[in-house]
């Protein structure tokens, strides 16, 4: 009787590889690429604005091109967090239940606080 690539412990528990764990790292490896530009873009915004006024700033941050590098950031920045704290929790916190409200907090915490960021910035951009 073969017992395969798995350890005979790992065959009777139903432990191995969850076959995602190359799509997760991919995905926070091109996350962590593109906030480089995207945030880069974001500081100059940000630098050039020093000192100016408020409704200056206003009309600057809700320019389309503005706008959509702000919403791309907080877009990619949250979900690059979201991945990454998700791998700390299934890393360290070994309770099973422990585990799964910790992952569905973080998934819930990045997502409302990345759609109130987004909120935010589309009203800069439709002028509400």
């Amino acid at each position: 009787m073969s017992m395969g690539m798995k350890a005979p412990l790992k065959k009777v528990r139903g432990l191995g590889s969850a076959k995602d764990g190359t799509t997760h790292w991919w995905h926070q490896k091109v996350t962590a690429v593109a906030m480089i530009p995207l945030f880069v873009i974001a500081l100059a915004y940000v630098i050039s604005l020093v000192g100016a006024d408020y409704s200056y700033v206003r009309y600057v941050l809700g320019t389309p091109v503005a706008s959509l590098v702000m919403l791309l950031l907080i877009v990619v920045m949250f979900y690059h967090m979201k991945l990454g704290i998700q791998v700390v929790i299934e890393d360290y916190i070994h309770t099973e239940s422990t585990k799964f409200v910790l992952l569905l907090l973080n998934s819930f915490l990045c997502a409302v606080v990345g759609l109130a960021a987004a909120l935010a910035v589309l009203k800069l951009a439709l002028g509400s």
